[in-house]
């Protein structure tokens, strides 16, 4: 039976919703539990929020007089697009350049290095407000940047990096794990 209730909109948990920790940091099983001291929060993130690009791809088989007879997966894509516009967070260009690539702080200076390295695989967590307050989590367990926008300087627009981030299987086979629940009197969703 279809409910109303069951309709929702995502809005970002206040502080930030994208945080990124090095490939290994232990995972989060659940919507509601605060994340380890190895996740760094990405800021801000554009009006346009995150699109999750999960979609596979399949060659159908037919039989002689044109009866489709079988559907073959050749390949499933799990990406997710988002842009980071807190250009002075160094997390932030350190997940756009690759850490090794960005040295320093915005009080001594930093240093940015763009090159072709290819950018390391790692952990990465979203977490939104659903409707009344419940919260979802995507968890990303080995996720990699695979493409960056364009980035434009201009009066009229904040500094924004649009990053394509691939989600790669795990161990176990699953590019990302999503978890919802309602939050606890303790937890904070930032309403």
């Amino acid at each position: 039976m279809s409910d109303a209730k069951n309709v929702s909109t995502a809005k970002p948990k206040v502080g930030g919703a994208i945080y990124s920790a090095p490939l290994g940091t232990t995972l989060p099983t659940d919507a509601v539990s605060e994340l380890s001291a190895e996740f760094k929060s990405l800021g801000y993130v554009s009006d346009d929020g995150l699109t999750n690009k999960n979609t596979p791809s399949s060659d159908k088989i037919t039989a002689w007089g044109g009866d489709t007879v079988a559907v073959v997966q050749k390949e499933k894509t799990d990406e997710f697009t988002y842009t980071l516009i807190e250009a002075l967070n160094v997390d932030v260009l350190k997940e756009v350049y690759g850490p090794d690539n960005v040295i320093g702080t915005l009080d001594t200076g930093i240093t940015i290095k763009a090159n072709n390295a290819t950018l390391p695989a790692h952990v990465l967590v979203v977490d939104v407000i659903l409707q009344g307050g419940v919260l979802k989590r995507i968890v990303i367990p080995s996720g990699q940047v695979s493409e960056l926008g364009e980035v434009k300087y201009g009066d009229e627009d904040a500094v924004g990096y649009e990053t394509t981030l691939a989600a790669l299987p795990d161990g176990s086979g699953n590019s990302h794990y999503e978890y919802i629940g309602k939050p606890t009197p303790a937890t904070n969703t930032g309403d």
